[in-house]
């Protein structure tokens, strides 16, 4: 009987294993990320976003090797009201860039089902001349319930597009929401989109949003719009001077502009540059980025604490006899969770 040495059986045997079972070969992910191949760039993110916990080492070590070719680009966040034409304006914003020679990624976010999680992503549809440019990479993402409008791997996504050249990073978001600081917490530049008709703008507008905005774009300038768009962008403008800057020694910038029509997307990128330029050389650019890996490492302390304390067993145990406690009044918030975290504790 012929006998099969052990190498030709693995090989044999990887035959019938479900591809997604397979263990990533990091090299090969991390070689090709570098050398700017977009289909392992995907696969990079999909990897880095995977609930798997057979993954999330593999993704670790992806992202510390490939650590040393990151930050070199500038990273745009873009939110906006509903209806002023984000995914327009990145699009047209967007495509600007990629003439000009940079290599742009958006990565964009769609706000996920509320019942049943899932999410439609159809930025790439929405963005349909920007995504076949070879400069742009379009990473539509499900924000699965995370606050902000973004996903919960925003951040290594960011990075992953760094390391594979690409030097404007645009951050899209699902809307305007109190929780927009965590997109303000992400990137460099952090813009919101308007339409005109300042008056009940400026009236719907959170003074919290306009504390995070290094500018504030009122897009659709165009036809009968123009007057009116600019009329907004000198109201805003002058609202941003009884507002606080969010960046050191920046005053915040308030223009119009028409994705329609192209108009104003240079204006735009003149005062980025210049915003780039100014942070830079303050020392206000670099130490943003600091403090904002701090605040990463803090965010995913918080993550695992949380995981470990929900999986924990005698806390599964325990949880559904004091939420029925607390939800028949038979004992306090307080002291439910004071009893589950002795449970934790071990005490």
């Amino acid at each position: 009987m012929r006998k099969w040495s052990r190498s030709m059986d693995e090989r044999k045997y990887r035959k019938f294993i479900k591809r997604s079972q397979l263990e990533p070969n990091v090299d090969e992910y991390c070689n090709k990320v570098l050398d700017r191949d977009r289909m392992f760039l995907s696969k990079a993110i999909t990897l880095i976003e995977s609930n798997a916990p057979r993954h999330e080492r593999s993704a670790g070590e992806l992202l510390q090797r490939l650590l040393p070719h990151t930050g070199n680009s500038i990273r745009i966040g873009i939110t906006g009201v509903p209806g002023a034409g984000k995914s327009t304006f990145i699009e047209a914003f967007g495509f600007m860039l990629c003439e000009l020679g940079h290599r742009v990624a958006v990565l964009a976010v769609d706000p996920s089902s509320a019942i049943r999680g899932g999410s439609i992503l159809g930025d790439k549809t929405r963005m349909e001349q920007l995504s076949k440019h070879p400069n742009a990479f379009i990473r539509p993402s499900p924000s699965e319930g995370t606050l902000g409008g973004v996903h919960r791997k925003t951040r290594e996504t960011i990075l992953v597009c760094e390391a594979a050249g690409y030097d404007v990073i645009l951050v899209e978001t699902v809307g305007v929401g109190q929780s927009e600081g965590i997109v303000r917490g992400m990137v460099d530049f952090f813009m919101m989109l308007a339409i005109t008709g300042a008056g009940d703008e400026l009236q719907g507008m959170k003074k919290g949003i306009m504390e995070l905005v290094d500018a504030i774009i009122v897009n659709k300038a165009d036809g009968d719009n123009v007057e009116l768009a600019k009329k907004t962008a000198r109201e805003f403008k002058q609202m941003l001077h009884f507002v606080q800057s969010p960046t050191n020694g920046w005053t915040p910038r308030a223009l119009p502009c028409s994705s329609l029509k192209g108009t104003g997307m240079e204006d735009v990128w003149e005062i980025i540059q210049q915003f780039a330029k100014e942070t830079k050389s303050s020392g206000v650019f670099e130490s943003r980025r600091k403090k904002q890996a701090k605040d990463w490492l803090y965010s995913l302390i918080d993550a695992r604490l949380q995981k470990l304390f929900f999986e924990h067993a005698e806390i599964k145990k325990l949880l559904p006899k004091m939420e029925h406690q607390v939800m028949s009044e038979e004992i306090t918030v307080k002291k439910a969770c004071d009893q589950l975290f002795t449970v934790f504790n071990g005490k």
